[in-house]
């Protein structure tokens, strides 16, 4: 049987990276979901009659794929898939490479003002505040998840991320597709005691200035720093006005910690926190230069593959905060004037396989966690995932602390940008 342990106790298995969930908010919206919505329950089977209708329309559709083009190792599995779609089901996958994923929500949005039928968008790499933004706006077609043949094989109870979307119940307009968990990374041989929780990184910033910093908001990876930091200044029943829609004076009220210990912190970061990294990418490279000590991401996977492709030293280790660091799943969602329905459904589900996903989970490809149930699918492909631990590679995982509700990233990132982006 599975097991969970406290975080100061033995290593979490790997499959279940993203399992312990650190927050009862979390478990009470899961039971607020509705019964009987198991992944196996509502998937439709492979080869029945309706999904090779499916699978029928789908011949010759092009999907235009929006999604984040910033890592070439996801480029170039994108392009696997695309091969893989092509050769299988004769279909067409175009990789629309954007930076950021607010930029197509603007793009579905004036096309649904101008009453556009024919979208320019079918399926798009999304979570959290942009999820949030199409569902409420109608911008989404669905539901489609839940049927899709793969989705039996998907984690729902142990990874419940997958059917919550930062406090957000995903309501199958979102298909899963990775975890992802807030990790740290460091070189041993220049921090031998990695600092564990924030009042450590903060005396860690003070005995080494100039040497921390994070990626300037509303970067992703510096967005969620700032979440990681918020979470930890309201320990306990604090914590849980977090995973409610914001207001004003919850804002107002949560957020005095946070800004009190950034004006404290910024004196001794880089730059004197007058300038910050654009990306998680270029703060790597600065800690890969020995310009930093410390950098982040949000794959555990990461360092490892960076040490195995020789930009990082072998002695940089993964880690995360004792106590537990941010948690979270990334979806695929199809607009609600996608051209290619069909042909968006087949891609979906074949990214949800056990083949595309031990393929995506492998380090030497991307090393994205995988969103299923591993030890449920059948001998031959629970083989696909198992692999050896490589140097740099996350040794101990920590619990998974929820996402604040999605409607608190936009006002964090605006009095962040008035404090201190000028």
């Amino acid at each position: 049987m599975p097991y969970l342990l406290t975080p100061n106790s033995f290593p979490i298995p790997r499959r279940q990276a993203l399992v312990h969930i650190a927050s009862p908010a979390l478990a009470a919206v899961a039971l607020s979901l509705p019964a009987g919505a198991d992944a196996a329950g509502r998937a439709l089977a492979a080869d029945s009659a309706a999904w090779r209708a499916i699978q029928a329309q789908a011949k010759g559709q092009t999907v235009y794929f929006n999604a984040w083009a910033g890592s070439p190792a996801i480029n170039a599995y994108i392009q696997w898939a695309a091969e893989q779609l092509g050769q299988r089901y004769d279909l067409r996958l175009v990789h629309v490479k954007i930076s950021d994923a607010v930029e197509m929500v603007q793009r579905v949005r004036n096309e649904k003002a101008a009453a556009k039928s024919d979208g320019t968008v079918d399926l798009v790499w999304i979570n959290g505040e942009n999820f949030l933004a199409m569902k409420r706006e109608g911008l989404l077609k669905g539901p489609f998840a839940e049927q899709l043949p793969s989705y039996a094989w998907v984690d729902t109870q142990g990874k419940p991320t997958t059917r919550i979307d930062f406090s957000e119940p995903v309501d199958g307009m979102e298909a899963p597709w990775g975890m992802a968990q807030l990790t740290f990374m460091a070189d041993s041989a220049r921090v031998p005691q990695a600092p564990r929780n924030l009042a450590a990184w903060l005396a860690f910033a003070q005995a080494h200035p100039g040497r921390l910093t994070y990626p300037r908001p509303p970067d992703f990876h510096g967005t969620s720093w700032l979440k990681q930091m918020l979470l930890d200044l309201n320990p306990g029943a604090q914590r849980q006005g977090l995973y409610q829609p914001v207001t004003s004076a919850a804002f107002e009220a949560r957020t005095v910690a946070l800004w009190r210990t950034l004006d404290a912190a910024h004196p001794h970061l880089w730059r004197k926190g007058r300038q910050f990294p654009l990306s998680a990418g270029a703060q790597r490279q600065m800690m890969a230069d020995g310009e930093l000590l410390w950098a982040l991401t949000f794959n555990p996977n990461e360092a490892a593959t960076e040490i195995a492709a020789g930009r990082l030293s072998a002695s940089t280790i993964s880690y995360q905060f004792d106590a537990g660091t941010l948690g979270n799943t990334h979806f695929l969602a199809i607009p609600f004037n996608t051209q290619a329905f069909a042909a968006a459904q087949v891609t979906a589900n074949f990214l949800l396989s056990a083949q595309a996903q031990a393929r995506k989970a492998d380090l030497a490809v991307w090393g994205d966690p995988t969103v299923l149930a591993v030890d449920t699918l059948p001998a031959a492909q629970r083989a696909w995932f198992q692999s050896a631990t490589l140097p740099g590679q996350l040794q101990t995982f920590a619990p998974a602390i929820p996402e604040p509700h999605a409607s608190w990233v936009d006002p964090l990132e605006k009095e962040w940008a008035r404090r201190y982006g000028g």
